[in-house]
């Protein structure tokens, strides 16, 4: 027999992040997420994207064992500014049993129509700077820090139960040639000297800061034309900085302003943390740090996770000089290899920007959708 419950106090908070500890014990390729992290992000009292948003979490029972966990959100900036009438569900895992899988999407379906929504769609986070898809490629790869990790079966239950494929993503391995191309440094130098435009170099993390804010209003712009797109705010913002900060080399930031000290462009790229992560098994202490400093120091393998470009420069050769910038320190760091962060599969001008690092779709993703 199969019982949902909703969690209602710290304890089973816990149980619910805790969770997968248990269902990928014994897997080679799922990365923990940490698991202080994990709690603070679905704390109302703690992430500021509460001021937006409402969720309620699920716990799955059969026989006396949790089973499987899900998360049902609503966005309200999404719902009435954006006009999606959309229930969100994440932090979607489960033994490999329909009836489980059902009884979790119940709970989504309820909260829906009693708040008289069109449809649901996930496994999604809170907004679109968070986690999202279910693995339908890639089963054998490692994930990232800021990708979830599902065994085959998930997809399957999806499209038994109805669902349909509404957003994918795909992901690549590029392979770092030991020298930059000669194309790529006679174009940055040609862009860099028709618009005017200066690298920003970071020697410490506090230099970054001033800029972050910028950051994201250029994600904002870069990104505001694509489905899953819902604005960042500001409280966002500043939570993003305070979660991952810790996590940034300054060495891997790469700022771009014009004449006028304007940015217009950057890119966030990071050594992988996901063997460190497996290592720390979700606790920064009393080893955890050490992995993560180590992946920091030492690392042949590394994840772009952001880039914007201000729409002005957009198609104007500005990605030359982020690349030109960006080999320079793999080639200075031993990077070997390096992984795309997720793309939209329609965002053909992102992924046309790997074509001469002899790119690799090795994982996709995709949200599912079912109309209420």
């Amino acid at each position: 027999m199969i019982k949902i419950l909703q969690v209602t106090n710290k304890k089973e908070l816990k149980q619910f992040v805790t969770f997968p500890f248990q269902l990928y014990k014994n897997s080679k390729y799922w990365v923990p997420p940490l698991i202080n992290d994990e709690l603070q992000t679905l704390d109302i009292a703690k992430n500021p994207v509460f001021k937006n948003a409402e969720a309620s979490y699920f716990l799955a029972y059969k026989d006396g064992k949790i089973a499987g966990r899900i998360a049902v959100i609503i966005n309200h900036l999404e719902v009435e500014e954006i006009g999606k009438k959309k229930v969100r569900f994440g932090w979607l895992d489960m033994i490999d049993d329909i009836e489980v899988t059902k009884a979790l999407l119940e709970e989504v379906y309820t909260i829906g129509r009693a708040n008289n929504l069109e449809y649901a769609e996930g496994p999604v986070g809170f907004s679109n700077m968070e986690k999202a898809g279910i693995l339908t490629k890639g089963f054998d790869e490692l994930n990232t820090m800021i990708t979830w990790y599902h065994h085959p079966y998930y997809a399957k239950h999806m499209e038994q139960l109805g669902f349909e494929k509404q957003a994918t993503w795909v992901e690549y391995s590029l392979s770092i040639p030991d020298t930059i191309y000669e194309k790529v440094q006679k174009f940055s130098k040609i862009v860099r000297e028709r618009y005017q435009l200066t690298v920003i170099r970071f020697k410490h993390k506090k230099e970054i800061l001033p800029y972050v804010d910028t950051m994201f209003e250029l994600l904002n712009k870069t990104y505001n034309t694509l489905q899953t797109f819902v604005p960042v705010q500001q409280y966002q913002i500043d939570y993003y900085k305070e979660k991952y900060f810790s996590f940034i080399h300054p060495d891997y930031i790469t700022c771009i302003k014009d004449k006028e000290g304007k940015l217009i462009a950057f890119s966030v790229v990071m050594p992988s943390f996901s063997e460190a992560l497996k290592k720390a098994n979700g606790k920064l202490m009393p080893l955890g740090w050490y992995h993560i400093l180590q992946a920091q120091k030492k690392n042949n393998k590394a994840a772009f996770y952001l880039i914007g470009i201000d729409p002005e420069y957009q198609g104007k050769g500005v990605t030359a000089i982020i690349f030109e910038e960006m080999q320079q320190l793999f080639n200075a760091k031993g990077i070997r290899t390096v992984e795309t962060n997720p793309e939209l599969i329609e965002n053909t001008a992102v992924q046309l920007l790997w074509k001469d690092y002899n790119p690799v779709q090795h994982k996709e993703r995709s949200t599912f959708r079912i109309d209420l």
